[in-house]
């Protein structure tokens, strides 16, 4: 079951029915937003985009 190729279809499977039986379906929906919160800004601090200067670019392409 688990190998050394990685995670599978049947292992990702298991964790998912686990992660549900755990926090249940309405608090999976909080976990899911907030970990997708997460991870956008934490793309955003690696590519060193800051909201200042992400408005001005939106600005020049309306102008445009």
């Amino acid at each position: 079951m688990f190998g050394l190729q990685g995670i599978g279809l049947p292992e990702l499977l298991v964790v998912l029915v686990i992660v549900l039986i755990i926090f249940g379906a309405s608090r999976l929906r909080e976990i899911g937003g907030a970990l997708g919160g997460a991870i956008n800004e934490f793309r955003r601090s690696v590519s060193g985009e800051d909201e200042g200067e992400k408005e001005p670019a939106e600005a020049k392409k309306e102008q445009v």
